[in-house]
């Protein structure tokens, strides 16, 4: 396979066939550029603005998405393409190749906070990570109407593994994302506060598009499980809805009718570290919780004497994250009570 190194004007994600690229964009350090992996594939029923795009490493320090693709760029043959497909295993080289969550190399930005107003067209905003906003805007939004965004806990938190997406006010779209997520089998379908600014798959979402993430694994290794949980999830919704010929079955918690639907809106579901400290749990993610229940502790090792400050759950749930690293921030998320929804 030869990949063809383009400007993004110069993406081909129209014409029938198959095309792998590096997308280039200038670079802000050298005399060069970032080079992003960009397959696409066209099949004969494939219909203007209709298509999907599979993101992976939106963060750079998470892996299983990138892995899944990775496979999925071998694994599909165009003569069973029916629609358009796009693959981004590594939306975020600059995060991707120092292995942290933000482009820390560049402009230390999230990409996943860097979809706001202005991102690559306002000068204050036009490093590298705001760029490539700024082409998932122009060039991937217009073409498809699935958008899947493969996500892993990094170094942040550790999941009960998860595929996610928000409230919408549309009750069709609605269904059909709830529908979308399910397919992955994961045990857990987590629908979470949307306050956050400059988020990827809102975005996608307020453009009425099909919108599902995911947290596959956690701190930064490779979980098999969920690479198969998140390949299950991009070919289902391919084959399902006509973009891919084959068949699927149901896995895992799908198919046996076990996954918990899990709502994290409000402020009670967040324990907030009250200071910088040292994480120890007490339970497992995806074990139910009472309100009241001490779930973690927080030890101070400068006043090592003092008792550990509990952590404890506000309201009776399922805990379906907390703190992966043992050292953590003041004002950090240190867990994360779900209420269980129908």
């Amino acid at each position: 396979m030869t990949r063809t190194v383009v400007r993004p004007e110069k993406l081909d994600l129209d014409s029938p066939g198959r095309r792998d690229y590096w997308l280039a964009l200038e670079h802000d350090s050298i005399w060069g550029d970032h080079l992003i992996p960009v397959t696409v594939f066209v099949g004969p029923e494939t219909k203007d603005g209709q298509g999907l795009v599979a993101f992976g490493s939106n963060h750079g320090n998470e892996y299983e998405g990138p892995v899944a693709l990775k496979h999925l760029l071998r694994e599909i043959k165009i003569d069973d393409v029916r629609g358009r497909i796009i693959l981004i295993p590594v939306l975020n080289p600059v995060a991707f190749l120092s292995g942290t969550r933000e482009s820390r190399d560049e402009d230390g930005v999230n990409l996943n906070r860097a979809f706001v107003d202005g991102a690559g067209t306002n000068p204050a905003l036009a490093g590298i990570t705001h760029r490539i906003a700024a082409f998932v805007r122009e060039f991937i939004w217009p073409r498809v109407h699935f958008v899947l965004d493969l996500h892993s806990g990094g170094d942040v938190a550790r999941f009960s593994i998860c595929s996610n997406f928000h409230h919408v006010e549309d009750p069709e779209l609605a269904k059909k994302i709830e529908e979308t997520a399910r397919w992955y089998g994961t045990p857990s379908l987590m629908v979470y506060q949307n306050l956050t600014p400059g988020l990827l798959p809102s975005e996608a979402e307020r453009l009425g598009k099909i919108t599902v993430g995911t947290e596959l694994g956690w701190g930064r290794a490779v979980n098999p499980e969920g690479v198969r949980y998140g390949r299950q999830g991009v070919l289902a919704a391919l084959i399902n809805n006509q973009l891919l010929h084959g068949k699927i079955e149901p896995i895992a918690h799908h198919k046996a009718g076990t996954q918990r639907k899990l709502e994290m809106v409000d402020r009670d579901c967040f324990t907030v570290a009250p200071f910088a400290g040292h994480y120890e749990p007490l339970v497992e993610c995806g074990s139910e919780v009472r309100k009241g229940q001490t779930f973690g502790l927080l030890h101070d090792f400068d006043h090592i004497d003092l008792e550990p400050w509990p952590c404890v759950a506000a309201l009776d749930g399922v805990l379906l994250a907390q703190a992966w690293v043992a050292p953590v921030a003041k004002g950090q998320h240190i867990g994360v009570v779900a209420r269980e929804i129908r």
